[in-house]
């Protein structure tokens, strides 16, 4: 009897997920986005392209079906102001 559930729920469980339907592109975006933030992630970039386009940078997430993809490249950070120096008369 618990074979004959096991096998019922394996069957079952998938049929629920895919129930969801494909996940929003925008939504899968701001998830990675939070991930790569609370890891502390800096200077990067996320980009939703056509499962098709060529586009730099490592696929992190597929969505819209699988019709696109999420591109994930590094930015340059931004330059950092020098600190002032204090002017002093000679």
């Amino acid at each position: 009897m618990k074979g004959l559930l096991t096998i019922a729920v394996a069957l079952f469980v998938p049929a629920f997920s895919y129930a969801q339907g494909p996940k929003n592109c925008d939504d899968l975006k701001s998830e990675i986005a939070q991930k790569l933030d609370a890891k502390g992630v800096k200077s990067y970039s996320l980009e939703i392209v056509d499962k098709d386009k060529d586009a730099e940078g490592k696929v992190v997430g597929t969505c819209g079906g699988g019709a696109k993809k999420i591109m994930y490249s590094r930015t340059a950070p931004a330059p950092e102001k020098p600190a002032k120096e204090d002017a002093k008369p000679q």
